[in-house]
Order: C-alpha cells, then structure tokens, then sequence
C-alpha cells in the first residue's frame, strides 16, 4: 500500500473509530445495551487498526506520523483506558458508561480535528486545544445526562479546561518565524540583456472569444486566448512592452520554466509591482535557453490564468525544420482548449509537438498511430532517449513535454484526457488502458553532478487553518505555516540546494521554483535512473517525498509554490532568498 493510501486509510479508521465511540456513548445514554456494546466493539477495533497505520506511517517518515504519534496515540489511549474497564464492568443500567463512552468519542474526535485542522508539524498548542475540548464536552455531557461529578471534580475540570484553552489558543495564534517577505536579498540582474533584436507587445485587456461555438468571457493578450506565440532564437535579446487596457486587479508576465534575471520574473510585491489599467512595463531578457515554455499573469495569478492571461515561449537553437507545433492545453470556463484540428504531414517528414499544460491540474496525453519519443522535459533535453509507442505521458501544472516523430504514411493522433486535439487524419485508437510513462526511469543516466550539498532544506505540504490572518481561513500549508507566514529559504551564490518535498494532504501538489530547474534525485526513496531530469514543475502526490538539488546561480527573490494556482492563492507560497 501507498503511503498516500495509508494517510487516506488512517483518516477513514479515525472518522470511523470517533463515529463508533460516540455512537457508542449515545445507545447507552438511550439504554440500547447490545447497540452501545457492539458500536464499543467497531471502536475497538478501528482503534487497533489505527494502531498499524500509524506504526507504518512512522515507517514511511516522522512527517506522516507526528501529530498522530504524540497527540492522536495518547489520547486513543485514554479513550480506551476509560472506556473499556467501565465497559466491561456495566452489569446494571448501561447509562452509567454513556459519559466513559461520549469521552472516548470526544478524544478520538480531538484528535481527528488536530490531524484536518492542524497538520504537520505537531505542537504543544493544538495538543492543549484538544485536551481544552474533550474536558468541555465531557463537563457538559455529564451535565446533560443528570450525572454531574462532585463541584470538586467540576471546578478541577473547567480549570483545566479553561487553562487549555487559553493558552493552547495563545500558542496557535502566535505569530509565526516569518513577518512577511524579506527585502534584503541580493541583486538579480547579473546578466546584461543588451540591445533587443526581437520587439512584441501584449495588450491585457476584457474580452469575449469564441471556444466550441460559444462566446466566452475572457481576460486575454491581443484579443485572444492564448495570446500570441513568441518565438525567438538562441541568441536573441527580447523586448516584450505588456500594457493593460482594463484589467482592473492588474496583469504581470512570467516566464514560466524560462530562468530570466530576478527583474523580469513578473511577481507582483517580489520582483515589480502589478501593471494598472493605462500603464505598461517592459521586459527584456536573452533567449539563451532553447525550449518549450510559457508565459502568464502572477496578479491575481488564480483567476488571471483561468480566464485567459497566458500564451506559448518557444526558443530554437536554429531555424525551424519539419513541422514544429505547440498545443497549450486549457480550460476556459469549462470549455477545454485548444479546438481539435487536423493537418495533414507528407510521410517522412520529422515532427515535434510541444506540450504545454496551463491549467492548474494534470493532463494526461497520448499520441497514436507511430512510435515517439520525448525530446525534452520542462524546456531540457533529455539524455537518451528510446522510443515508445502504447503510451501515455502525464503532465503536471505548468509542465511541457517535447514529443517527436517521423511522420508515418498512416494518420497520427494526439489525445489528451481521451480528447483528439491534433491530428494528421482519422484516428479511431482506444487510449485509455495505454501505461503511463516514468521519466524518473526513461532515457540514459549520468552521474549526478553534485557529492555534496551547501543547504538542505524540508518543504512539508499540508492543509491546516491558519490564525495568523484577520480571520482565520483553512489555508494551504508548508511546514505548517501559510504564506505570507513561511519562512523563506535563505542561500548563497553558488551553494548546491537539496530540498526534500513531502506530500501529506489528500491532494496533488504540482510545485514551481521560480527561476531555476531542479535535477531530480530520487522519490519516494528511489533514485531516479533515467536521463538526468531538471524540471521547474513536478507532481507531488499524496503521500511522496520527492528530493531536488539544484545550484543556486541565479540571484534575487524567487516565488516557490505549488502551481495548482488555488493552492498557491490559498497560502502554498514561500521564497527562496539570495543573501549576499
């Protein structure tokens, strides 16, 4: 079993163990025995159930486990200790174990809210908020169903209630290592651009384009979703002018996967300020990678890219050959982009299809009708690489493939999620069932450039509700902290970076470091043995712990965030910090 199908399974075994003792504690409050007994019983057994998950989530590492360990174990503990003897020893009216039973029902309860509105890391806070919780209802259930305790024991317990919560609420709302964004960070402009021999300009504004037959509302470039193509060659210095017509919460451009000086990155409040309606900013960076790339607004980025703000960055280390073709996959509301069409390719001739994935899901992608092979990863070549026919690729949020080909003398299909996008002629092939390629395990290997590392750092990625705020909001978090409360990662030029990305929330995390490509080392423990793979966007599943090292050569402040951009909205955004 996965462990992100034991975090899932735990979760299912406390709900059910919470629901059993609490279910319990109220059949006997009715004087229903041989319900109360039986319901005891599912809690009992879903508590040693629990037992193991968490025992194997420890296996599989601390970050998993620890909250479960030193919050959820002991009370489950207690839950039993008080439960079960009283349970046991019920020989007359089973109502005098309603309030033994409601407890346990209660602790489980605590300890289930500190894994969903908690997370990682374990605290003395959330561990005293629980405790502040079980004695409360307890107190009040007592109350309730006529049994109250002595005054004695009802003082003792709101005081010990009363004291929980005060201070475990002081410790939750404390304000965290961060303030906010440091400024104090390195210059990014350490490579001239020098005069531009390829000029555009993108026009930000409100408009209504045609997707499948309908008028949509959209924010688009030039009237059009995507916006247009940019092109350039290796070499080239660009200029791109970005005015705003009427996007009244602003617009920047980013360069997605293209590590452009720190001045050019587009981040609104790190790198520019956002451009208004009637203003313009211009970017200018070389073209000296070659690769598949994007571009879209960072203001209001969620929404921005959504409703249209993006378009393709090819660079070619030469002129084009063959037939050389982008497909930015997008939804617009709800439509899927782009519109399929069909060109026919004279047989012989080489293809290359850029896959570009905006949205802020995975896409999954199939090419029939020739075997293929994929050229290049998020803009990088890769080393080696074979060909394959009968499979799928999967690309995360943000991330490009570069498949190619020599066009057959039979039709060709590109699928993605079942849907025929491009084609050279009819292509009727059943996708669906097609394995999906590893690119940890795909291509040649080389020795890992690196045998040591300057800076290491952990990135735990989870849900929790953050009170650091105005109000208090169910945010996105890395190492239990929401953005703008994340302590950035701090470095020097030149050190070799290790992070390690854990994955302990119910949901995928596409994750994007800003200006730089990680090489990828290893996930969940196994080394990557394919081609070297440097990626700036990556799938961190539930339950994976993926570790990139990358060397630090690019200096400013730089965004870090996962590229589902509602996660990144919803406090899943840190910085990584040049010190000079």
């Amino acid at each position: 079993m996965s462990t992100g199908s034991l975090l899932a399974a735990d979760l299912v075994i406390a709900v059910l163990a919470a629901a059993a003792w609490l279910g319990g504690g109220a059949a006997s409050a009715a004087r229903r025995r041989p319900l109360a007994r039986w319901l005891a019983a599912v809690a009992l057994l879903a508590t040693l159930a629990r037992a193991v998950t968490i025992t194997a989530l420890a296996r599989a590492g601390w970050w998993f486990a620890a909250e479960k360990v030193l919050i959820a174990a002991p009370l489950s503990l207690a839950a039993v200790a008080v439960a079960g003897p009283r349970l046991l020893r019920a020989t007359g009216d089973i109502r005098s174990v309603a309030v033994p039973l409601l407890f346990a029902g209660y602790a489980d309860s605590a300890a289930l809210l500190v894994t969903v509105l908690h997370g990682y890391p374990a605290s003395a806070g959330a561990g005293l908020l629980a405790v502040a919780g079980i004695v409360g209802a307890t107190a009040v259930s007592w109350r309730l169903l006529g049994a109250p305790p002595s005054p004695t024991v009802s003082r003792t317990a709101l005081a010990v209630a009363v004291a929980a919560l005060l201070t475990g609420t002081g410790l939750a709302a404390a304000p965290g290592a961060a303030p906010g964004v440091p400024h104090d960070h390195g210059s990014g402009d350490a490579r001239p651009a020098g005069e531009p021999t390829r000029r555009f300009t993108l026009t930000a504004a409100t408009a209504t384009v045609r997707v499948g037959g309908r008028d949509v509302a959209a924010w688009a470039f030039d009237g059009q979703v995507p916006g247009p193509e940019l092109t350039a060659t290796v070499g080239d210095v660009l200029e791109v002018k970005l005015r705003n017509r009427d996007i009244a919460r602003g617009v920047t451009l980013h360069w997605h996967g293209y590590d452009v000086p720190n001045s050019q990155d587009g981040v609104p409040g790190v790198t520019q300020a956002a451009v208004l309606p009637g203003q313009e900013f211009v970017y200018r960076f070389r073209a000296d990678q070659a690769g598949t790339y994007w571009y879209h607004t960072h203001a209001v980025s969620d929404l921005g890219v959504r409703m249209g703000l993006y378009g393709v960055l090819v660079v070619r280390p030469g002129p084009a050959t063959g037939v050389d073709v982008t497909v930015p996959v997008h939804t617009l509301s709800g439509l899927p982009l782009p519109p399929a069409r069909t060109e026919p390719v004279a047989a012989g001739t080489p293809v290359r299809l850029r896959l570009v994935n905006t949205d802020s899901t995975t896409h999954r992608y199939a090419l029939a009708g020739t075997p293929f092979q994929v050229a290049a990863i998020d803009g990088s070549d890769l080393r080696g690489p074979t060909s394959l026919a009968g499979t799928a690729v999967l690309i995360p949020a943000g991330g490009r493939y570069d498949l190619v080909f020599t066009a057959p003398a039979t039709p060709v299909a590109l699928f993605v999620d079942g849907r025929a996008v491009y084609a050279t002629g009819p292509v009727s092939t059943a996708t669906g069932g097609w394995p999906v390629l590893d690119p940890l395990t795909y291509g040649a290997a080389a020795p890992v450039p690196w045998s040591r590392f300057d800076r290491e750092f952990t990135l735990v990625l989870d849900r929790g509700l953050d009170l650091h705020g105005l109000l208090p909001r169910y945010a996105h978090t890395v190492n239990g902290a929401a953005d703008p409360d994340i302590p950035p990662q701090v470095v020097r030029l030149g050190d070799v970076v290790r992070f390690t990305i854990v994955n302990r929330s119910q949901t995928v995390h596409p994750w994007h470091l800003h200006g730089h490509h990680v090489l990828v080392l290893s996930r969940n423990g196994e080394p990557a043995t394919g081609s070297p793979l440097w990626l700036d966007s990556f799938d961190v599943r539930p339950g994976d712990v993926w570790e990139v090292a990358f060397r630090a050569d690019n200096p400013g402040m730089w965004a870090n965030h996962c590229h589902n951009l509602k996660h990144a909205d919803a406090g899943m955004t840190l910085h990584l910090m040049y010190r000079s």
